[in-house]
């Protein structure tokens, strides 16, 4: 893999610089769910290519060569942050030589910024196996925290192309709008699932649960990123029967037979679902994708 970056590395090196002029902004989103909110604030300015598709799982998008000549000609790269990314986004920013885009430069739009994270560890050690070392980043299952991403990217391009400023404030805004009235919905088509407990495959269920009411009981990992053992398992399904767990959430990147044995080892509803936008063709864009987790659950809890 190194050696293809170093590749990759001279042939981007050669690409002629982008022009300036009426072209539209190239925007590079990590993943479908920041495309488009990105096309929501940017509009008709704004030319937009999500490097995942929906379908993956956020730490371990596969880094393509043709994503470096993306972010290459790329104008801004807006990402979730607190490193979800970090598995693939560094080296192909390294690979891309885009000074505009590298981390701490101006197109860098971090949409953690007004985010308060969860599960900040205490003690940080990869050795550890966990993949979240600066709180959980899945926090675009929550539609409250979807306003403070759109927020950040209308920041980051505001930055970035101050003459515009006006347009990306207002289409944030509207977007907003339009948010807030899908949150009253969803929190009143909720209501069933305040209070059953859920456990999850991958700790990325926590910012739903903590919206909608929910308890989070634990997860089939045994830490993020770090796989289940017989006996973890064992554990897990022995506490499940007692405490009467309601759901398990297996997230559609994650394997399915091992949350299918816990689901019927212990009673609890299984709900399959996307971790972001694209996962499922009913959710293909952020709106769609939070609407699509909410029924989904709200059907399992009150089936018969």
């Amino acid at each position: 893999m190194k050696r293809l970056f170093v590749i990759i590395l001279a042939v981007v090196a050669l690409l002629p610089a982008n022009a300036a002029g009426a072209r539209k902004i190239r925007v590079v989103a990590t993943i479908p769910d920041l495309a488009d909110m990105a096309r929501r604030v940017g509009g008709d300015l704004v030319e937009v290519t999500s490097l995942a598709t929906g379908v993956e799982n956020i730490h371990a998008v596969p880094m393509k060569p043709s994503f470096a000549v993306l972010l290459n000609r790329a104008d801004v790269v807006v990402l979730m942050g607190l490193e979800a990314e970090h598995a693939f986004l560094p080296g192909l920013l390294e690979a891309a030589v885009n000074p505009r885009i590298g981390r701490d430069a101006p197109g860098y739009i971090d949409c953690s910024v007004y985010v308060t994270p969860l599960e900040v560890p205490t003690r940080i050690d990869r050795a550890l196996g966990d993949i979240h070392p600066m709180g959980n980043p899945h926090f675009n299952f929550d539609p409250v925290l979807g306003k403070a991403m759109v927020r950040a990217i209308a920041d980051g391009l505001s930055r970035n192309y101050p003459e515009d400023a006006a347009i990306f404030r207002r289409n944030a805004a509207a977007y907003t709008e339009t948010l807030d009235a899908w949150i009253a919905r969803w929190q009143r088509e909720a209501a069933p699932l305040k209070g059953k407990t859920l456990v999850s495959y991958h700790p990325d269920m926590v910012y739903f649960a903590e919206r909608f009411g929910m308890v989070p009981f634990g997860t089939i990992e045994i830490r993020p990123g770090v796989d289940p053992t017989p006996s973890h398992v064992a554990d897990l399904i022995e506490r499940m029967r007692r405490a009467h767990v309601d759901v398990v959430a297996r997230e559609l990147s994650y394997p399915a037979n091992l949350a299918a044995t816990v689901a019927q080892e212990t009673g609890a509803k299984l709900v399959e679902l996307p971790s972001m936008a694209g996962g499922v063709p009913g959710g293909t864009d952020y709106i769609s994708f939070v609407d699509y987790c909410v029924r989904t659950m709200v059907k399992a809890v009150t089936a018969g």
